[in-house]
């Protein structure tokens, strides 16, 4: 048998990336989060990218938007459509710790080796949950957390987009069999997954396809 990976999957370019990924590699549990997040059509993505896929899926509900706290959790706070300097008002408090929490239950639960997920320290919004130091030290948290961890069996932690551009990230995908056209990256896409064009994620992602000589094949909502 091969072995088990657990995959954070928003729907978005990179993290289906990343599960494309670790299906070379390991048998895959992908694992979703309804946290209250301002648009659904990525999680509805998600549900249909891992149903493509063949891999087991979980979505797992979790309340932040009763916190607040960022643009994309509470609705009255603009998603911002130019480029901010420091930690933009996107970024959700403590949102990776959290997810990668959930996953490290998960992967005690399925007896994974692996947790694979999709940060990435390049072409991204400085977000500090992205950051090599950041996985670092969960990792040794999950270590002296876990009871793989105090048997002498610590999970690896899988980022294999940490230091590639978006355009990297892109070719490493369509290598894979990625179908971008199916993936939803933006932070305000409309209900039928159709993305502004404006927000961060999606200049980063637009760049990306640019830099990659690749068509791009998001569909944008009528300016």
């Amino acid at each position: 048998m091969r072995p088990r990976a657990i995959v954070l999957l928003s729907g978005g370019l990179d993290s289906t990336t990343c599960l494309a990924w670790a299906q070379a590699r390991y048998e895959c549990i992908a694992l979703s989060f309804s946290y209250g997040q301002r648009s659904t059509t990525e999680l509805d993505a998600a549900k249909a990218l891992a149903q493509r896929s063949g891999v087991e899926h979980r979505v797992i509900n979790i309340d932040l938007g009763n916190l607040g706290g960022s643009a994309l959790t509470d609705h009255n706070i603009d998603v911002p459509e130019q480029e901010q300097e420091g930690i933009p008002v996107t970024y959700v408090p403590a949102r990776n710790t959290i997810f990668l929490s959930y996953a490290l239950a998960a992967a005690e639960v399925f007896d994974a080796e692996a947790i694979v997920i999709g940060i990435n320290a390049v072409d991204y919004s400085g977000y500090p949950d992205c950051r090599p130091e950041f996985i670092e030290a969960f990792a040794h948290m999950a270590q002296l957390a876990t009871k793989a961890g105090v048997e002498g069996k610590p999970l690896k932690f899988e980022t294999p987009l940490l230091h590639l551009s978006k355009a990297n990230i892109i070719r490493l995908g369509i290598e894979h069999g990625v179908d971008y056209s199916q993936t939803v990256s933006c932070y305000q896409a409309d209900e039928q997954g159709r993305a502004c064009g404006k927000c961060d994620s999606c200049r980063l992602r637009k760049q990306g396809f640019l830099d990659a000589g690749v068509p791009d094949p998001t569909r944008y909502r009528p300016q």
